[in-house]
């Protein structure tokens, strides 16, 4: 359900009796993060908090573009009767778009960016084909598609909806439907839905949280009742999936990492080239690792030129294109959460700024676990979508890549 928070009569009729079974249980568990479960005779609703780091999460999600015309479309199905034509429900959309003030270009992209959408809404079930070739309406706006709409899902697609009118005052709406003013409930939706916590990132209330209730009355209950394992160490801690609950690779998420492919390859060898060569001042805490985004490059450039392209190689256009390759890896770092981007003052000392890339401590577990660094094969399609709290392999407690953290401090759990 955290990663899969819609389920749809006669697609997942299975889960959805596993749910009612374990309906008491799932309510608890999700009353810690002040989720809500929304159970009906065909459909079980999960109504999530926004992701920890909605700008690093952004990269892998829909286009913005596609985000626009599926919140149009919803738009527009409220109107529109049970069953209806693709054309129409277009139609309808674009009149909204024009009601908001938005453009319409009626061109290829504009077609690619309706059809993401309408595939999230048949994803969700609020919008279900039951006739036809949805990518037929990439030729034919008029494509012979016969859509169900169930009006009455649209009112759990916003899982937070909040108090205020996104019409009178958007941006407040929006601030409203992210902030959680409570320290715990943060925090454990962060183990529960991103890769890991620093500790050097905590204010001072997160940071109790960590040291005297991560394995007490909230994190270690929690991560048994989502079949988790707590670690805990100097650095932070993480919910990790064990080995036995997976089977491939692919089993982890949409980023799985150390893993096979250019991406993830240049991502290890820029790791290992930081814990050698990055700076330690002025980074989010102990531990981390420094180098401007020039360096960065710059040491990309240098592993492109020594991997072979081709076949069985780098891929040929992040071998010729180092700023391309440096846009992917910082993609996969920051959002598996191991690499932060910061804006820094030029070295030069001129009024330009340049962008610090810091390298968490946590990067440490591949370089002492005895995994090998996969092979720089070309990525295959992954279809899974298990959120990044998801995808470290457990290894044993140790010290981290970066020598700056004492081997003691590392094995020490902090006293309450």
């Amino acid at each position: 359900m955290a990663t899969h928070p819609w389920l749809v009569g006669g697609r997942d009729d299975e889960l959805i009796a596993a749910v009612r079974r374990n309906e008491h249980a799932l309510r608890s568990a999700v009353a810690r993060l002040g989720w809500v479960l929304v159970i009906e005779r065909d459909l079980v609703r999960l109504r999530k908090s926004p992701p920890p780091r909605p700008q690093a999460w952004a990269t892998q999600g829909p286009s913005p573009a596609a985000c626009s015309w599926f919140f149009l479309l919803l738009a527009a199905a409220e109107s529109m009767p049970p069953r209806t034509a693709i054309g129409h429900l277009v139609t309808q959309a674009r009149a909204a778009a024009a009601e908001a003030g938005l453009p319409t270009h009626h061109d290829i992209a504009e077609r690619r960016a309706i059809l993401a959408a309408l595939h999230m809404l048949d994803e969700r079930g609020i919008v279900e084909r039951l006739d036809g070739d949805l990518e037929g309406y990439l030729h034919d706006e008029q494509a012979p598609v016969l859509l169900a709409i169930h009006h009455t899902r649209l009112a759990y697609v916003v899982a937070n909806p909040g108090t205020l009118d996104p019409a009178t005052d958007p941006h407040a709406w929006l601030q409203q439907a992210q902030r959680e003013p409570d320290a715990a409930r943060r925090m454990r939706r962060a183990l529960v839905d991103d890769t890991c916590v620093h500790t050097a990132l905590l204010d001072e209330t997160e940071a109790q949280w960590l040291s005297q209730r991560v394995r007490g009355d909230d994190g270690g209950p929690l991560a048994d009742a989502f079949g988790l394992v707590l670690e805990r160490r100097a650095e932070g801690a993480a919910f990790i999936v064990p080995d036995e609950a997976y089977r491939h690779m692919n089993e982890l998420g949409p980023m799985p990492f150390p893993a096979p492919g250019t991406i993830a390859h240049a991502a290890l060898l820029l790791l290992d080239h930081a814990a050698l060569n990055g700076t330690t001042g002025n980074g989010p805490g102990p531990g981390w690792r420094g180098m401007s985004e020039d360096q960065v490059v710059a040491a990309l450039t240098a592993c492109a030129d020594n991997s072979a392209s081709g076949k069985g190689g780098w891929g040929a256009e992040y071998a010729k294109d180092p700023l391309l390759l440096a846009r992917k890896v910082r993609d996969l770092l920051t959002g598996t959460n191991l690499a932060r981007l910061t804006p820094t003052d030029s070295p030069t000392g001129g009024e330009e700024t340049t962008t610090m890339w810091w390298f968490a401590p946590t990067a440490g577990r591949w370089a002492q676990a005895g995994i090998a660094v996969p092979k720089a094969v070309r990525p295959r399609p992954r279809s899974s979508r298990v959120t990044p709290a998801h995808q470290c392999p457990p290894t044993p407690l140790q010290q981290g890549l970066f020598s700056d953290i004492e081997a003691k401090e590392a094995m020490e759990e902090p006293t309450p």
